[in-house]
């Protein structure tokens, strides 16, 4: 990824937060097929390993998890809100036009090697957990121990668990930071006025 000093992001809190404030991810693997990408919600460990532990599930069905070989390199991306970013709202703009289209974005890459579970208790484990996190703000929430046992265990014996041993996390947070103060408050000025946000805010942020 290129990654200008200006846009990179070195703090671990600040990426283990969008991490977990966007945990699907998507999963680039290099097997007999070739390159392949697939999108899974992930649950981030960080106090495991040197840089954290990556923990997912693939559908049995899904070739992903019999193509892979463990401790094979992958590469999971995480991304968060992201949005175009017209010259127009630049108020320097009008003075010189030397402005031009963009697009903001903040972003993850965990590297790492790969690790095949294909063991119900792991599987049954990691399910529960993600509920517990994704279930947290429901009214009433919903628990594995709510569907038959017979049909949780068919359903447990559908998925195989993937887990992913971080080397390395390299964060990119482009949000302007190349600008003067003028024009980013420009930028989210008009973020807010079309619905983005969330990308706003990030702006506001101090990048890290």
């Amino acid at each position: 990824m290129y990654l200008p000093t200006h846009f990179a992001a070195t703090d671990p809190e600040a990426l283990h937060a969008l991490m977990r404030a966007h945990p699907l991810g998507a999963l680039i693997t290099h097997g007999e097929s070739g390159l392949d990408a697939n999108h899974l919600p992930f649950e981030f460990y960080a106090g495991e390993g040197e840089h954290g532990v990556l923990r997912a599930h693939v559908a049995r069905n899904n070739p992903l998890w019999q193509e892979v070989t463990d401790g094979q390199e992958v590469l999971v991306i995480f991304k968060a809100a992201d949005g175009y970013v017209s010259p127009n709202w630049y108020p320097s703009k009008q003075e010189h036009h030397k402005q031009v289209p963009t697009w903001n974005y903040a972003v993850v890459h965990a590297h790492g090697r790969i690790r095949v579970r294909d063991d119900a208790r792991f599987v049954r484990r990691l399910l529960a957990s993600l509920t517990r996190c994704h279930e947290a703000t429901e009214p009433s929430p919903w628990k594995m121990a709510d569907a038959p046992r017979d049909y949780v265990e068919a359903m447990v014996a559908a998925v195989v668990g993937i887990e992913i041993e971080i080397s390395a996390l390299v964060g990119k947070f482009k949000l302007s930071q190349n600008k003067e103060a003028a024009d980013r408050q420009g930028v989210v000025d008009a973020l807010q006025e079309r619905g983005k946000g969330a990308l706003a805010a990030a702006m506001q942020r101090r990048p890290v």
